[in-house]
Formats: C-alpha cells, sequence, structure tokens
C-alpha cells in the first residue's frame, strides 16, 4: 500500500473531502519531488524523501480529522432538532396523534433525502437514526401478532428491513463508524422506554412525570449530539455518546422504580456498550490489520 493509500484509509471524513485533500496532497508530494529530482536525487530516492518528510500517515490523518470534524453552530442546530423536537412533542402530547406522527414523519424522511443527496453531512445521522428506528421496532412489534400470521409476514418484513439497514450501514461506513453510533444513539432509549412502558401498573397515576422524564431523556440525547458535533477529538465525541447513554438508562431505571428485571438491564447494558463501543473496536481491528504503507508512489 503506498503513502496516499495508506493515508485515505486513515483519514475518517467525507469521501468528496478526503479525494480532495488527497488529491491536493499529491500534488504537492509530486512537486517536492520534482524540486528534488532538479538538485541531483533520483526519482525513487526523490519520491521517498517527500514521503518521510511529511510523516506517519496516521498521525497526518489525525490533524485532518480535527480540522475537519468540527462542525459549525449551524450544522449542531440541524444534528439536535430531531431530539429536542421529540422532546417537545412528547411535552405537548403530540405523539399519539396519527396526523401529526404522518406530518413529522414526512418531514424527517424529506430531510433525510436532502441531507444524503448533500453529501452525507454529520447532522444527517441524527435524523437517521429516527427513521432506522421505526424499522426495528417494526420488527419487534411483529412478534406480538396472532398466531402463524407473526411467521408470514415476518418473513417478508425481515429481509426487506435487513436488507436497508445493510445499505445504509455499508454507506456509513464509508465515511466513519463513529456515525453509526451517532445513527443508533436512540435505540437504547427508546427500547428502554417501550419495556418500562409496557410494564403493567409501573406509572399508575404518574402519567404526567413519566412523559416529562422521557422528554428530558430525549432531551439529554440532544446535548450528546451538540457535542458530538462541535468537538474535535474522536475520544470525546465517543464520551460524550457513552455518558449520555449511561444518564439516560439511569432515569429509565428511576422511573421503573426497579421492577424490571435485572436481565432486562443487563441487555440494555450490553446493547448501549456494543452500539457506542463497537464501532470503535472494528475500527481499531481495521487499522492494526492494514498493511503497511511503502514509501512511494
Amino acid at each position: 500500500m503506498n503513502y496516499l493509500d495508506s493515508l485515505k484509509d486513515h483519514i475518517r471524513l467525507n469521501p468528496t473531502i478526503k479525494d480532495g485533500f488527497v488529491r491536493e496532497l499529491r500534488g504537492h508530494l509530486d512537486d517536492a519531488a520534482l524540486d528534488l529530482q532538479n538538485d541531483g536525487i533520483s526519482a525513487d530516492e526523490a519520491q521517498k524523501i517527500a514521503v518521510k518528510f511529511l510523516g506517519s500517515p496516521r498521525v497526518i490523518a489525525q490533524q485532518i480529522y480535527e480540522v475537519y470534524s468540527q462542525g459549525s453552530w449551524r450544522e449542531t442546530l440541524f444534528a439536535i432538532i430531531p431530539h429536542f423536537l421529540t422532546s417537545s412533542l412528547l411535552l405537548l402530547r403530540w405523539i399519539p396523534d396519527p396526523i401529526w406522527l404522518a406530518v413529522i414523519l414526512g418531514c424527517v424522511i424529506a430531510t433525510i433525502i436532502y441531507g444524503w443527496c448533500r453529501g452525507k453531512p454529520a447532522w444527517l445521522f441524527s435524523w437517521l437514526g429516527y427513521l432506522v428506528i421505526p424499522i426495528i421496532m417494526g420488527g419487534v412489534a411483529l412478534l406480538y401478532l396472532p398466531g402463524n400470521l407473526a411467521w408470514m409476514i415476518t418473513l417478508v418484513y425481515m429481509p426487506v428491513a435487513i436488507f436497508i439497514l445493510v445499505i445504509i450501514t455499508r454507506q456509513i461506513m464509508k465515511i466513519d463508524w463513529l456515525f453509526i453510533s451517532l445513527l443508533l444513539l436512540p435505540v437504547p432509549v427508546v427500547l428502554g422506554w417501550v419495556i418500562v412502558l409496557n410494564k403493567p401498573g409501573t406509572f399508575s397515576g404518574l402519567e404526567s412525570d413519566t412523559i416529562s422524564w422521557i422528554a428530558l431523556s430525549f432531551a439529554v440525547l440532544g446535548l450528546a449530539v451538540a457535542t458530538f458535533i462541535r468537538v474535535k477529538q474522536r475520544w470525546i465525541k465517543t464520551g460524550a455518546m457513552f455518558v449520555c447513554s449511561i444518564l439516560v438508562l439511569a432515569v429509565v431505571a428511576l422511573v421503573s422504580d426497579t421492577e424490571l428485571s435485572i436481565w432486562v438491564w443487563i441487555f440494555l447494558s450490553i446493547l448501549t456498550l456494543l452500539h457506542l463501543l463497537g464501532p470503535v473496536i472494528f475500527e481499531k481491528r481495521e487499522s492494526n490489520s492494514s498493511p503497511q504503507y511503502i514509501s512511494h508512489n
């Protein structure tokens, strides 16, 4: 693997930005090598010296990432809208209204299409998560259908759902595995509240308080996403999502009044760890297994 290919593999940015930077750097390397050749150095040696002067591709990639990964305040606003919108709708009791749900879903889909066609900016993945959740929850809901009808519909629904999720995941992998964690951030939260709300008698006489807690949990998600967009360092981005998930699960545990099985909390905790740390571990393994670069073009 040559230097530029290795550098490109380590850069976790939008492919358009990545390709543009690599093209620009290739031009600088060629110019530097040409200057060295004019001083009497051979072409191969000139390329090696030019590459050595740049330094480690992993360090260069990290520096590039920190320059380009910080989103603007406008991008931050776009990223937190779905979380704070969900929180507001819960407080206003508009979530059960099918008309409002249809309108909101239409707006979410339109926004996702717009962001997807505009180069997949970081704010897109917060919106995309709210489209993935109904797909996942739809599969869970099929388990409660009566008789053989559940199996018949599941055999049709699951392949289509998996196909859609695989396409989305593969596209995100081309940019940054960390965005998959951002996309899936609401999933453990939604599953946690669904499990709690389905527990008989848990919220007797506390409906208003329960809705307020749920709304607060989505507002916390919005704050974590804002941190993710604005900071530069990857470890802070991951940490913000991790702390957010722990806080929200703590709120779910508080509201549930410890009536849920310990196995439910183990499941939610493992799910949280997998969706946050799984992509990071995968990226680490991919980085360690990548072949070393050869210092010539």
